[in-house]
C-alpha cells in the first residue's frame, strides 16, 4: 500500500489562518487547522489553499512546521458572500494550477476538499492532476434546508446540485459522525461503502482541565454567580437567542439566582438577526455580556469560567464547542440534533434537550444550578470522555481513508488501461 506523502487540502471559502467565531469562520476552521497539524506531525505535508481575502496576507503562510496555506489570488482580496464565490471557482482552480506547477514537487497524492465549494473546485483538479479526491461535507444543503426559520432564504439549488456532483465524483466521503454518514446516504444517494467517519478532535494541549476558582476570578465571575457561556458566530442557526431567553425564564421563575451570561462571537450570516435587540426585549441587558470571539488559549479559560457552556443550535455536523469546553472540564447543554447527540454523552458529561422550546432550555439549566455536586460529575467525566479524542484520532483515520481513496483510484486507472 502506498505511503501518503504529500495532500492538498482545500478551504476556499474561508482560511483556517482566521479567527473561529466571526463571519464565516468556525469550527471547520477549526477542524481544518487541527487536521493540518496533526497530519504534518505523522510526517504528511500539508498544503492549504484558500482564498485571498485581504491585501496585506502574504502569498504563503507557516503556521507550524510540515504545514503551507497558499493565499489564492481570484476575485476582490476582501470577503465577499458564500454566494458569489461559486462563479470564482473557475479562476480558483486556474491560479491553485499556477501554484502547483511552481512548487519543486510539483504533485500531490490526495485532494482533501473542505466544504462544497471546495468539493466543486476539487472535481476538477482531481480531473487535471489524475489524483484521488476526498471530501468532507461539515454542512449540507438538503440538512439546513430542513430547519430553516420562517421567511429565511433556503440553501440555493445551485448547492444542492454540486453536492450532489460530489458525492458521485469523489473517491472517499469522510463524515463527522454515524448520523451525517447516514444524512449522505439518504439525501445525495451516496456509496456507504465509500464513506469514512473521522469524528473531529480536540488541542488536548490547550483545553484542559484546571483551576475553576482562578478561571472565575479572572473574568470577575463571583462565586455564588451561575455562571452560563456561549461561544461561537451570532446567527440564528447557532441558537443565541433560545439561550437568552431560556435565561430570561430562568431569572423570572428564580430571582434568588445571580445569573450571568457571557456571549462570546461577532454577527455572522444574514445581518438582520439582532442579539442586542433579543436581549433588550427580555429584560437581560444586566445579565448577559456580549464580547467578541478569542484565541484558543483565552477560549479554554472562559470555559474554565462558566458553570455550564449551552449550545442550543437548530444543525450541527458535530458541534467543537461542546467536544472544547467537555475537555475543560465543563459541562454542556445542547439541543439532540446532529453531531451534538454524539458529542455530549446525555446524563453523563452534560443535558440533551429536545427543542427549543424556552421553558424546556430552562428546566435543564435549572436543574445543573441546583445540584452542583452533579455538575462537578458531568465535568469530571466530560474531561475523561475526551482525552481519547485529539486531533492524532482524527488525522489517523483521514489517512486511512486517503490510502483507501489512492487505491480506489488506482484501480480505475489499471481498469481504464485495460
Amino acid at each position: 500500500m502506498a505511503r501518503i506523502r504529500r495532500v492538498a487540502l482545500l478551504s476556499l471559502h474561508t482560511s483556517p489562518m482566521e479567527q473561529p467565531g466571526s463571519g464565516d469562520a468556525g469550527g471547520m476552521n477549526v477542524y481544518i487547522r487541527g487536521l493540518a497539524s496533526a497530519l504534518a506531525e505523522a510526517g504528511v505535508d500539508v498544503e492549504i489553499f484558500t482564498r485571498s481575502t485581504d491585501a496585506s496576507q502574504p502569498a504563503v503562510e507557516h503556521p507550524e512546521a510540515g504545514v503551507r496555506v497558499h493565499n489564492v489570488l481570484a476575485g476582490p482580496r476582501r470577503h465577499v458572500p458564500k454566494e458569489q464565490l461559486p462563479d470564482m471557482v473557475p479562476s480558483m482552480v486556474a491560479e491553485i494550477e499556477r501554484i502547483c506547477g511552481r512548487q519543486p514537487h510539483g504533485h500531490y497524492d490526495v485532494i482533501h476538499a473542505h466544504y462544497w465549494v471546495s468539493g466543486v473546485a476539487g472535481i476538477e483538479l482531481s480531473r487535471r492532476w489524475d489524483v484521488p479526491l476526498v471530501h468532507t461535507m461539515h454542512t449540507m444543503a438538503k440538512v439546513k434546508n430542513l430547519v430553516l426559520q420562517t421567511g429565511e432564504q433556503p440553501e440555493p439549488r445551485r448547492r444542492e446540485d454540486g453536492e450532489y456532483r460530489i458525492v458521485d465524483g469523489a473517491a472517499r466521503l469522510i463524515a463527522n459522525t454515524g448520523a451525517e454518514a447516514a444524512e449522505l446516504v439518504s439525501h445525495y444517494n451516496a456509496d456507504f461503502d465509500r464513506i469514512d467517519v473521522a469524528p473531529p478532535g480536540v488541542d488536548l494541549s490547550v483545553f484542559t482541565p484546571a483551576s475553576r476558582s482562578r478561571s472565575r476570578a479572572a473574568h470577575a465571575i463571583a462565586p455564588r454567580t451561575f455562571h452560563l457561556l456561549f461561544a461561537g458566530r451570532i446567527q440564528w442557526l447557532k441558537g443565541p437567542q433560545v439561550l437568552v431567553q431560556s435565561a430570561a425564564l430562568l431569572r423570572s421563575r428564580r430571582p434568588d439566582i445571580d445569573l450571568k451570561v457571557t456571549v462570546l462571537g461577532a454577527l455572522s450570516g444574514a445581518r438582520d438577526f439582532n442579539l442586542k435587540a433579543v436581549v433588550s426585549a427580555e429584560g437581560m441587558d444586566d445579565v448577559v455580556t456580549h464580547l467578541p470571539p478569542v484565541a484558543a488559549p483565552e477560549l479554554a479559560g472562559w470555559y474554565r469560567s462558566a458553570d455550564v457552556v449551552v449550545m442550543p443550535s437548530y444543525s450541527e455536523s458535530f458541534g467543537l464547542v461542546a467536544l472544547e469546553a467537555q475537555a475543560c472540564g465543563t459541562p454542556v447543554v445542547a439541543t439532540r440534533v446532529g453531531g451534538l447527540s454524539r458529542a455530549v454523552s446525555d446524563g453523563l458529561t452534560g443535558i440533551l434537550v429536545d427543542g427549543h422550546r424556552a421553558a424546556d432550555w430552562a428546566d435543564a439549566l435549572e436543574a445543573l444550578c441546583d445540584d452542583p455536586v452533579r455538575r462537578e460529575d458531568m465535568g469530571r467525566a466530560a474531561s475523561v470522555q475526551a482525552e481519547s479524542s485529539g486531533w492524532q484520532r482524527t488525522a489517523a483515520i483521514t489517512l486511512e481513508s486517503y490510502l483507501a481513496a489512492a487505491d480506489h483510484h488506482s484501480v480505475h486507472l489499471e481498469l481504464a488501461a485495460v
